[in-house]
């Protein structure tokens, strides 16, 4: 099976850094947009909007913005009642994308709609985001055909680049890819995308192909398709970037497409569908507990803010 998109379209961003690129992304999909957040700046668009209000807790945590959110929960399936296809995007480094992605992604396959997430991963450095940012995507990977962009590898590959200039290539290779499902269709499941800066469309493809090593072996990868950009990419390069990739995978199952762009400056996009265990499946060390085996599986966690007069006991 693969994801088709169809019409009309939704896309959804959520928190800062998810309404952003969701913003940029409706336009050239001719879809409509909503967006989704607990800070009101993340919602300052004349697209439609849907305030996740925390009242006056300054810094909530994850938690609690995710019960907040179940309570809009009713508004988040009326606004998207009479769409066909969700496009969903959220930063899982973020608190917003982490905490609302899972109420988002449950209710868009409740209502039985066709959903394909956006979700990007937070540096390693950052080690207050992981746990979070795994737990969220297990439940997008669960819910629709998922799309992980991981900027922790495209720093390890290139240590060289400000985190500015890894939010930008990142953010450059999402909405490429958004945009070319108005022409193609993509593989259920599981789909890592990496990328690298600009540069010699062979060097771009290799830095891809070692950003994709971070996250997953090459033997997981079943089907990956090549976005060559470019102004002046002669055939000759095509097929030679074509045969590199297939000596990597080294598997004769591995379907192997390639997609070729016109841009100023030259650079490759693979997004490659996984099979089997990835890096993100270490960010949560219960996540290998199958959903069956878990009583709460259908609800994620979440913290409320209730006023009540305990005393407090010695």
């Amino acid at each position: 099976m693969a994801f088709q998109l169809s019409q009309p379209t939704l896309v959804i961003g959520l928190g800062g850094a998810g309404s952003k690129l969701a913003i940029d992304a409706h336009k050239n999909l001719d879809a409509d947009c909503l967006l989704i957040s607990h800070d009101k700046h993340d919602l300052k668009h004349e697209c439609s909007t849907i305030s996740v209000n925390t009242g006056s807790i300054v810094n909530p945590s994850t938690y609690l913005i995710r019960g907040y959110a179940d309570k809009v929960a009713s508004e988040i399936k009326s606004k998207i009642s009479n769409y066909s296809s969700i496009v969903l995007v959220a930063n899982l480094a973020g608190k917003a994308g982490s905490a609302i992605a899972p109420i988002v992604s449950h209710i868009c396959k409740e209502s039985g709609k066709e959903m394909i997430s956006f979700a990007i991963m937070p540096f390693k450095f950052e080690k207050d985001r992981i746990f979070n940012a795994g737990v969220s995507l297990k439940r997008l990977r669960e819910d629709s055909t998922c799309i992980v962009v991981d900027n922790d590898a495209l720093l390890d590959c290139n240590p060289d680049l400000t985190q500015k200039a890894c939010y930008e290539i990142a953010n450059s290779a999402i909405l490429h890819v958004i945009n070319s499902l108005k022409s193609s269709s993509l593989s259920e499941g599981t789909n890592i995308l990496s990328t690298s800066k600009a540069g010699d469309v062979e060097v771009s493809l290799r830095e891809s192909i070692k950003m994709l090593y971070e996250d997953a072996p090459p033997s997981s990868v079943k089907r990956s398709i090549l976005y060559v950009l470019g102004s002046d990419v002669t055939v000759g390069t095509l097929n030679s970037i074509t045969n590199i990739s297939s000596k990597v995978f080294g598997d004769d199952t591995t379907q192997v497409g390639v997609s070729t762009s016109s841009s100023e400056k030259s650079n490759v996009i693979m997004l490659s569908t996984i099979q089997g265990e990835t890096r993100f499946d270490r960010y949560d060390p219960l996540g290998m507990i199958p959903g069956d085996h878990v009583l709460d599986w259908q609800n994620p966690d979440c913290s409320i803010s209730c006023e009540l007069n305990l005393y407090q006991l010695e």
